[in-house]
């Protein structure tokens, strides 16, 4: 039997195409499919991320400041400085229908916290017990500060996450033990282990709070203080809110209505509603350009398996003059379709779940982490996106199905 080198060389020169066009379309798949996952799995990481520093803090909630005046107004100069006091609280509650829980802040910076011969320079905060609604402690040892200490004015203290790990490194629990505070000793009664995205004067890991009443007391406060925290009712407009209370502060303290400067409003409302439409944003935009790149990836699938077509015409010629029904050959162009998308989308998610785990790795280990960080994607996000991989592969497939199926066992004789 005489062989023909020369048609065995054109053969093989053909599959060598075939390969190279197949790998430079499959890693198109892979890259979009890589791209898209990690787009995903990083804005969710940075979203629950972010979500955990704010987790814990009211979204309903308005924090009001004091600051100099801007304008002269009822024979006092502008530039005067002035501070709320406990009538203030409960002129808000009483007369802003929209208030809920309203509670005081008092901070002192600058202090200087010992335990045995471990010192810490950190917070010292007098807060009360309806704070917790404002900003809810994550107690890992002991408990809150409640109205028992408030109204004796008890030298409790609660310790901040970072003041506990410095003055306790062993990570044994302090509750019943003294700390020390400038010259006064404090009961440690529980340790808040939050670290907080959202500070109210200062981290409340690098706080200590002990109650109000009694840092009033020591400081010689006089009942004053520059800091109110409201949270509103279910419902409530927060701008008719903070409307209320401005003008209802300076009509208490004589300050030109007008004097925003004067009294200052912070609407956590509106900031974590900046975050919750930025991160759809980036999801939206994140989803189109995955989107794109796969629509890319595909187009050059379904080429591919065009050419593939083409330089089968021989073979598929054959396989139709032997019996092949049209149907046999829409399926098997369409297998090989989605066998290629759905191979090379599934390294491209293996690939990207490493990457991802390795960047929340690596961002855990930070200084400053306050704790192990998940930048993955979810189990059904992996399903949505294989069966968009198969829908994908049959739509890629779908025209050169239709070309092999035309072609008539006569004019492939021809053609050969």
């Amino acid at each position: 039997m005489k062989i023909d080198i020369d048609r065995y060389k054109e053969i093989i020169d053909t599959l060598s195409r075939n390969r190279s066009r197949t790998l430079l379309t499959g890693f198109g798949i892979f890259w979009g499919i890589f791209m898209l996952l990690i787009m995903l799995g990083g804005g969710d990481g940075l979203k629950k991320m972010l979500g955990e520093n704010f987790a814990g803090f009211a979204s309903n909630s308005i924090i009001i400041g004091t600051n100099n005046t801007s304008k002269p107004y009822g024979g006092f100069k502008r530039d005067r400085y002035w501070l709320m006091d406990a009538s203030d609280v409960h002129a808000i509650k009483t007369m802003v229908p929209e208030a809920d829980v309203v509670t005081m802040v008092e901070a002192q910076w600058g202090g200087s916290f010992a335990y045995d011969d471990r010192t810490y320079s950190g917070l010292l905060k007098g807060l009360t017990p309806e704070y917790t609604h404002v900003e809810s402690p994550k107690i890992m040892f002991g408990r809150w500060i409640n109205d028992v200490d408030c109204g004796q004015e008890r030298k409790v203290c609660v310790l901040g996450k970072r003041v506990w790990e410095n003055l306790f490194p062993g990570g044994e629990d302090p509750t019943g033990k003294y700390i020390k505070v400038k010259d006064l000793y404090f009961q440690v009664i529980g340790v808040d282990s939050r670290a907080g995205g959202i500070n109210i004067n200062g981290s409340p890991a690098e706080s200590v709070i002990i109650p109000y009443q009694l840092m009033d007391r020591i400081y010689n406060k006089g009942g004053k203080f520059d800091i109110i925290c409201m949270t509103l009712k279910e419902g409530a407009d927060s701008d008719a809110a903070q409307d209320k209370v401005r003008a209802l502060l300076a009509k208490r303290h004589t300050i030109a209505p007008d004097d925003k400067q004067a009294v200052m409003m912070f609407d956590t409302q509106k900031i974590f509603s900046i975050v919750d439409n930025l991160f759809k944003g980036v999801n939206i935009l994140v989803i189109l350009v995955g989107l794109g790149t796969l629509l890319a990836g595909a187009i050059g699938v379904s080429n591919i398996m065009m050419v593939t077509v083409k330089e089968r015409t021989t073979e598929i010629g054959i396989r139709r003059a032997i019996g092949a029904t049209p149907k046999m050959i829409l399926s098997q162009i369409i297998t090989e379709s989605i066998g290629l998308t759905i191979l090379a989308g599934i390294f491209g998610i293996l690939f990207s779940v490493l990457i991802l785990g390795g960047a929340g790795n690596i961002v855990s280990h930070l200084p400053g982490a306050e704790g192990p960080v998940s930048f993955q994607i979810g189990f059904w996000t992996g399903i949505l996106v294989l069966l968009l991989l198969v829908v994908l592969g049959v739509l890629a497939g779908l025209a050169p199905a239709l070309r092999a199926m035309e072609i008539k066992p006569v004019d492939a004789m021809r053609d050969e």
